[in-house]
């Protein structure tokens, strides 16, 4: 809706996508740094290593699949090294994966 379009390029704090599809959103939807086109929109829009994020500076989501195009997205926000390192710690700490697991805060 305009009123988030607003709140987003209005924002001095960071602003946190609560899951990959708000972040795959807000990107797609992205014209310039912490720009967004409000309305509905489809997207083929994949987010791996090397993307240029424009909106987003925080990420809250779960712990994904191996492989996926989920965790791969993840990587290319935080850098593949920094999930890997928290992905060990969580399998070590038997954190629970997938929709109904735990979260990781990322920013």
């Amino acid at each position: 809706p305009p009123e988030t379009a607003d709140a987003i390029r209005q924002a001095t704090g960071r602003v946190v996508a609560v899951g990959t599809t708000t972040a795959r959103c807000l990107e797609s939807a992205a014209t310039g740094p912490r720009q967004v086109t409000p309305g509905p929109a489809a997207t083929r829009l994949y987010i791996r290593p090397g993307f240029r994020f424009q909106v987003i500076d925080g990420l809250l989501t779960n712990f994904h699949m191996p492989r996926s195009t989920l965790l791969i997205l993840v990587s290319a926000f935080a850098g593949y090294e920094l999930i890997r390192r928290a992905y060990d710690e969580a399998l070590a700490r038997d954190y629970r994966f997938l929709s109904f697991g735990d979260a990781t805060l990322i920013i």
